[in-house]
């Protein structure tokens, strides 16, 4: 079931019954990329996936990062109502979901974010101005293939083709300007200094082989945080939760019981 959230600007997917678990989709990337674990969350959670602002019906905000995560924090206010709120980010989403947390304290009662960072690496920033500036140029299509290779591995993609392909378009269908202001956004990004602000318990997890977020990133991230432990997901890359769906479950078992006692039962 489709909900609109943070005064109709939000749209998000929700199912199941439960504490509210949000989960935030990664820039390459959309909401479909939690299909594959919404079923066994939302046996425990009442599971709202949204699509971020820019993407699919959920509206573009205009500046970056913050105006991003000011407008998620709206979208959770409501969809909690009232109740504490999870809330799961991967990729971007984790970048959106963790400058939220800095920017509004008290806005989830815990938060897991998967593959990202507090700052990237020089490559990392020339990365994403590259990904920018090709997609000026010459559109999307000219960096789907770098995309895909950040998301998976080649032997991953090789053995997975219908959905790579599912994948493809769904990154085709991307809106080209709010891509390419999140680019820009995440080269410029540091909010190492800022960690501090983030009380509540945080899970941080990471793809072994992630490329686009490597670990390090991660580590640095948990050890920074107050409140924060770190789970390595063997074998995975950027996006474990579509990769692998029942070992990325596991991995959040111990942060979310609930979770670990239907996958066992």
């Amino acid at each position: 079931m489709d909900i609109v959230l943070a005064d109709g600007t939000v749209n998000a997917a929700s199912s199941g019954e439960g504490p509210p678990l949000f989960l935030f989709h990664s820039l390459l990337s959309d909401r479909a990329s939690f299909d594959a674990v919404m079923p066994t969350l939302s046996q425990s959670f009442r599971v709202i996936v949204p699509e971020l602002p820019g993407f699919g019906k959920s509206r573009a905000v205009p500046g970056g990062l913050v105006e991003v995560a000011d407008r998620m924090a709206e979208a959770v206010r409501e969809g909690a109502a009232g109740e504490d709120a999870i809330v799961l980010g991967n990729g971007y989403g984790g970048f959106v979901a963790l400058q939220m947390a800095i920017r509004h304290p008290r806005i989830a009662a815990r938060l897991i974010l998967a593959d990202c960072g507090a700052a990237f690496s020089p490559d990392g920033r020339q990365a994403f101005r590259n990904m920018a500036a090709a997609s000026k140029a010459k559109g999307l299509a000219a960096i789907t293939e770098v995309a895909m290779r950040r998301l998976f591995a080649p032997e991953f993609q090789a053995t997975h083709p219908d959905l790579m392909a599912d994948r493809r378009a769904a990154f085709l269908r991307t809106d080209r300007g709010v891509f390419e202001v999140a680019c820009a956004a995440l080269a410029e990004l540091d909010l190492r200094s800022e960690l501090g602000k983030v009380r509540m318990p945080v899970l941080v997890l990471v793809g072994e082989h992630d490329e686009a977020t490597p670990p390090p990133m991660s580590q640095e991230l948990a050890a920074l945080l107050p409140n924060a432990r770190l789970k390595i997901i063997p074998g995975c890359a950027h996006v474990p939760q579509l990769q692998s769906p029942e070992v990325f479950l596991d991995a959040i078992g111990d942060f979310l019981p609930d979770v670990r006692g239907v996958i066992h039962a």
